[in-house]
């Protein structure tokens, strides 16, 4: 399995997933359409579908453009009516029913978020059972997780940074109060790993980090130390071969 990172920022944020050349799903589609095309080679088969974690539109502004070309949606109600998107290439999902995008196998969960009905999404490929967790925008993750291989999960700031950055005016109160209800700090995300049963996790991806509240170093250092497990920073044109096993 190959991860191929378009976007990973609150500028725009998209993945590419690819099983092989027929086999391939984008995650979240809010970098600029045109840049999708470019880092594609203006290849877009084998994709089987987009899943789109929630409404906002770093997340979801191009999806219209995905449709457009041929290619199915899948997000949550809440997301669709939210920015009015209905028709015959968008597909409502619901948290904790389990559907199917050909050898793709998804299950939508409930994340915590200022949105209407924002979703995280655990993939499996049915061929080889490979399991990756997506989880981005999100305070906190009330669910455990067993037998997966790849994280590729939102840690967007370090609480010290923020309130440092809160004292020197490099942000405001109400922006600090919203990081808190709405994304990943670092520590959550330690929290969040030390709770679950990471035997079989190869791969650590590192999404979605604010410009002005982290650090890339320590963040992936903290996760590594902690875990022991490769980790990774979810940069602009990185191409991440995901392997079970290393040869």
């Amino acid at each position: 399995m190959k991860l191929k990172v378009l976007g990973s920022s609150s500028s725009g944020n998209c993945y590419l997933i690819e099983a092989n050349e027929k086999e391939k799903l984008i995650l979240d589609a809010g970098v600029n359409f045109k840049n999708v095309q470019k880092e594609l080679n203006f290849n877009f088969s084998g994709i089987n579908g987009v899943l789109i974690t929630h409404e906002h539109m770093d997340h979801l502004k191009y999806a219209t453009n995905f449709a457009l070309y041929g290619m199915d949606i899948y997000a949550s109600a809440g997301t669709f009516e939210k920015q009015h998107l209905k028709g015959h290439r968008f597909h409502v999902v619901k948290a904790l029913k389990q559907f199917e995008i050909g050898n793709f196998i998804i299950l939508p969960f409930n994340v915590q978020h200022d949105a209407i009905e924002p979703l995280g999404f655990l993939i499996q490929y049915k061929p080889t059972g490979e399991k990756l967790l997506y989880a981005t925008d999100t305070y906190y993750i009330k669910y455990k997780f067993n037998k997966l291989n790849y994280l590729l999960l939102e840690c967007n700031y370090n609480q010290e940074i923020a309130k440092e950055n809160v004292r020197n005016g490099v942000i405001n109160k109400t922006r600090y109060t919203r990081l808190l209800e709405s994304h990943f700090s670092l520590d959550n995300v330690l929290k969040f790993l030390a709770s679950n049963d990471l035997r079989y996790v190869k791969n650590i991806i590192l999404c979605h980090l604010s410009d002005t509240n982290s650090n890339q170093m320590i963040m992936q250092n903290r996760v590594y130390e902690q875990t022991k497990i490769k980790t990774t920073i979810a940069r602009p044109g990185l191409d991440l071969e995901l392997k079970l096993y290393p040869f």
